[in-house]
């Protein structure tokens, strides 16, 4: 197989994690590049030119993070990213990482584009609340509160999306506003997965 994806990507990194927590990155070539780069290799396969992207052994191209995270569920037994016994719990924790990593990424390409005054549109607005509201509930959450660190794709996309708000806008300063979060946070983030795949 062969991930293509970048070192600062949110998304991308959510996979990686998810590599290594099933065992499988041995099995993975990983294939850095640029997506914003129009003659990129990434073109050839995937039309959209985002990343990640997951060319399968089958010759299959699965993008979009939580999907390829699924499809790697179902290659390997252990370590489920999924349990079928905590189905709606885990999707509805990924649900909330991903549209927190959504917002966040959005306000970062749009302030790299459009400079900080896009933060004073509608849509700045609405973006920066909804990182807003998302920490709130993060903070109130019970899988948080009852210390719940297991490793499944919910828990996996709110850290990655918590450790890239940190890397990208660290003026939120969650970690000090967010104390049972923050606790959490350093918990699920201090295993090999995700030291291994820390943003550069």
């Amino acid at each position: 197989m062969q991930l293509y994806l970048n070192a600062t990507s949110p998304y991308a990194r959510i996979v990686r994690v998810c590599l290594y927590e099933k065992r499988l990155v041995e099995q993975v070539e990983l294939c850095w590049c640029d997506p914003w780069v129009e003659d990129s290799e990434l073109l050839q396969i995937a039309p959209l030119s985002r990343i990640p992207a997951l060319v399968t052994d089958e010759g299959e191209v699965i993008t979009e993070s939580l999907l390829i995270a699924l499809y790697l569920d179902s290659l390997e037994e252990r370590a489920a990213l999924v349990p079928a016994n905590a189905l709606a719990k885990t999707l509805a924790l990924a649900g909330l990482g991903q549209g927190l990593m959504d917002a966040a990424f959005n306000v970062v390409i749009s302030r790299k584009h459009g400079g900080r005054d896009v933060d004073e549109t509608l849509l700045g607005r609405r973006r920066l609340a909804a990182i807003e509201r998302s920490l709130t509930a993060l903070e109130a959450h019970t899988r948080i509160i009852n210390g719940d660190t297991e490793r499944t794709l919910g828990v996996i996309a709110v850290a990655v999306a918590l450790s890239y708000l940190s890397f990208r806008l660290p003026e939120f300063d969650w970690e000090n506003r967010c104390s049972a979060l923050s606790a959490w946070h350093a918990q699920v983030t201090a295993s090999e997965s995700f030291t291994l795949t820390a943003f550069a």
